[in-house]
């Protein structure tokens, strides 16, 4: 990396660096991939983030945090084809990347073991997997419920061994490019220095590149009941505004977690069957409101259970008391204004006409699982403590009890969609790879399928650039002639934001808006009926945004409202690929119904019949909406008033036949000609 200390860019000066690869974020899959880049010799690096330890790998997990990988252990028969057959299966993918990932799988599961991620194994040295949602083999494991902050550490540890330089407490706010059409291309990114927002030049931080890694995370602040850390945007808006391509943005995933400290309450937390109960806005008024849902105390405790390892809520377990309505009854309580708890120190308490509950008396499944846990103590605590004592510590850690029930909600966890990469990883804008949650490679998938995902994309992304992209940045003059009217534009963006009149929105307001609109709209309930008028809520928003600015306290300000545009962005490309996948004839498949008076299914419960619903279109899981930024006839972005965005489906490339001849693929290998292949 050459630093080029102060370099004039118009009228202000920024600081310059100009380095080989730019790494955005500092989670899993970016630290993964600046691990491999520096593996191959390519050490010209620099990691740059806005808060080192901040993102949703190092701050989330579950009872025992899912990773997804091929099966490597005792006689069940398991292949990279066979993998990626489990990764298709519930559509909205490519088969070709779901090969790759499955290819990838084993090899980057024994980087992280050669990290020194604890994943248990038994005596004999296999590492024993569990089922996990959408698996029909036991290919899943754990280190924990740490087991993505493990990964995180052991990488940073690496990373810093080799000495890659990471520049933190920086914001980047605008992606450079140059070309148009197909030869388009990133160069480098302009970025704010947050404890330098002060500064005459407002900490402006200008980085000439030959390639940008992006492993920024999903969006997790564009919803208002969420379960990703504080802070998480995703900048995916930073993608979308130069021309980037977008995959899959309908297809989420959402889950029961805490809401104090966010964290996902799946696997063991239901699986000892705690009792869940709803109280009026001061914790008055306590109601065991399942009970309305279910016939019998063996329905609640059995749907309660499978909560366990059919954790996201998920469209076709609504039927015949599936456990999804569970999910459905936490909702509905919080519509109402009330607040839903689990309670860990009381079993679950029976309606009028139910029986007590009774450990002997659950289905067959949940007796076998708890008697082979060993898990048959008096409460649901004292079964968690049992099998799980370091659920309980986790909690601690964070001054929370499980002792004391624990307040929870349905909240957004996962966008399986987001940019769309070639099986390189690579997005259509060249020398651009988004990584990890930022890549939309998945539609319906297996829990703990993304974290493998990440691990795969990074080395893959890490492959092109060293065989293809391997060349240094481009000479400082060449760069500045490139990217000098882009920052001045940019500069020009944060100096009309600072002047933004009395009546523009704040930005806490912007945030909230679009936070309102996504979990009204975005999250796991949508509907035809208000879809449009949510699309153009947004666009109006963005309309509002444009034109005023928003009402800054002071440069503090500043990075959240530069966010704010990204953000407002962003939810309209969301809610247009929602109304298009509605408009197309899309049901309710995955992680969301699609409300429709006239829909074909009810969720049917004790309560009656409620919530008429689309069921799945079964057709459209051989296809993905693909997201783009509208441009006119000549080619240009329009204005920014006028955001809009083109939804079109394409159809999903299928699994490949891949018979490959050992000794020409030798030869292709040796010339790098198998790394231009696929892009």
């Amino acid at each position: 990396m050459i630093d080029h200390g102060e370099q004039a860019f118009g009228s202000l000066k920024a600081r310059t660096y100009s380095v080989q690869t730019l790494i955005i974020g500092s989670g899993a899959a970016a630290l993964n991939c600046a691990e491999h880049l520096h593996e191959m010799g390519m050490a010209d690096l620099l990691v740059v983030t806005d808060q080192l330890g901040g993102g949703t790998s190092y701050n989330s997990g579950s009872d025992k945090q899912t990773y997804y990988k091929i099966g490597v252990f005792g006689d069940t028969p398991d292949s990279p084809m066979e993998f990626a057959r489990t990764l298709t299966a519930g559509g909205m993918m490519h088969g070709d990347i779901a090969y790759v990932e499955g290819l990838g799988s084993a090899p980057e599961f024994f980087h992280l073991v050669r990290n020194g991620v604890p994943f248990p194994f038994n005596a004999y040295g296999a590492f024993v997997g569990y089922k996990t949602d959408h698996d029909p083999r036991q290919r899943a494991t754990s280190a924990g419920p740490k087991t993505s902050q493990f990964m995180v550490a052991r990488s940073l540890a690496q990373v810093r061994r080799n000495a890659t330089p990471i520049l933190d407490r920086v914001e980047v706010i605008r992606l450079l490019t140059a070309g148009e059409g197909e030869a388009k291309r990133v160069i480098g990114a302009v970025a704010l220095e947050l404890d330098k927002l002060d500064a005459a030049n407002f900490g402006l931080l200008v980085i000439n590149a030959e390639n940008v890694v992006m492993g920024t995370g999903g969006p997790g602040e564009m919803y208002r009941i969420s379960v990703y850390p504080h802070g998480q945007i995703g900048n995916h808006g930073l993608a979308l505004e130069i021309g980037a391509i977008a995959n899959n943005l309908a297809e989420s995933q959402l889950g029961l977690a805490s809401t104090r400290f966010r964290w996902n309450l799946s696997g063991t937390y239901q699986q000892v069957i705690p009792c869940y109960f709803s109280t009026d806005a001061e914790g008055r008024d306590r109601r065991y409101f399942l009970n309305d849902y279910f016939e019998t105390m063996r329905q609640v405790a059995a749907n309660t259970f499978l909560k366990g390892y059919q954790w996201p809520f998920h469209a076709a377990r609504l039927q015949n008391l599936g456990s999804s309505v569970v999910d459905i009854a936490v909702a509905n309580e919080v519509a109402a204004g009330r607040r839903v708890f689990m309670d860990f120190m009381t079993n679950p308490v029976p309606g009028e006409g139910m029986g007590e509950f009774s450990l002997s008396d659950l289905g067959d499944e949940a007796r076998r699982y708890l008697e082979r846990s060993g898990a048959l103590q008096a409460t649901p605590y004292e079964r968690l403590a049992h099998m799980n004592p370091e659920s309980i510590e986790l909690y601690a850690e964070h001054g929370i009890d499980l002792r004391e029930p624990l307040e929870c909600a349905v909240c957004a966890q996962h966008n399986n969609g987001g940019l769309r990469g070639s099986i390189w990883w690579e997005s259509n804008i060249r020398h651009l790879f988004p990584i990890g949650e930022l890549n939309g490679a998945h539609g319906v998938r297996p829990g703990g399928s993304a974290l493998n995902s990440g691990q795969v994309g990074g080395l893959r992304a890490a492959h092109r650039i060293k065989a293809v992209y391997n060349a240094g940045p481009m000479p400082l003059a060449e760069f500045r002639k490139l990217a000098a009217g882009q920052v001045r534009d940019e500069v020009k963006a944060i100096r009309r934001l600072l002047k933004s009149p009395a009546s523009a929105p704040t930005p806490a307001q912007v945030r909230g808006e679009i936070q309102d609109r996504m979990t009204a709209d975005g999250a796991f309930l949508r509907s035809a009926a208000t879809i449009g008028d949510a699309v153009s809520g947004a666009k109006a928003l963005w309309a509002t945004v444009s034109a005023q600015g928003m009402r800054l306290a002071g440069r503090a300000d500043l990075p959240a409202a530069i966010q704010n545009v990204h953000l407002t962005l962003t939810h309209i490309a969301f809610l247009q690929t929602i109304q298009t996948l509605i408009e197309r004839g899309g049901g309710s498949r995955g992680g969301y119904m699609v409300l429709d008076p006239k829909g074909d299914l009810a969720v049917s419960t004790k309560r009656g019949s409620e919530l008429p619903h689309r069921s799945e279109n079964m057709a459209m899981r051989g296809e993905i909406l693909e997201t783009r930024l509208a441009v006119s006839q000549d080619g240009d972005i329009p204005p920014a008033s006028a955001a809009d965005f083109t939804v079109a489906p394409v159809p999903t490339r299928p699994l490949p036949n891949d018979d490959s001849w050992y000794e020409t693929t030798w030869r292709q290998w040796l010339r790098g000609e198998i790394f231009r292949e696929g892009a």
